[in-house]
């Protein structure tokens, strides 16, 4: 029963794949920041959560140029 509903929420859900990837990422940053900067564990992991937002609004600001440009050029 446990493994179907694992299954379902992870394995065969986009949504739930995500989420659990992206804890994992944060989980590993923080401990990579830990190990090689020696920063304590709430530093390393507010620094864990920050850096893929301040990615995500640079992948879409950088999606909304690259659109603009292509429509630009043809």
């Amino acid at each position: 029963m446990i493994k179907k509903l694992f299954k379902r929420i992870i394995v065969d859900n986009s949504l739930g794949l995500t989420i659990v990837y992206t804890l994992g990422h944060i989980v590993i940053a923080a401990l990579c920041n830990m190990i090689i900067t020696g920063a304590t564990l709430d530093m390393a992991t507010l620094d864990a959560v920050i850096e893929p937002c301040i990615n995500g609004v640079w992948f879409y600001l950088l999606h909304k140029w690259y659109k603009k440009s292509k429509t630009n050029l043809l």
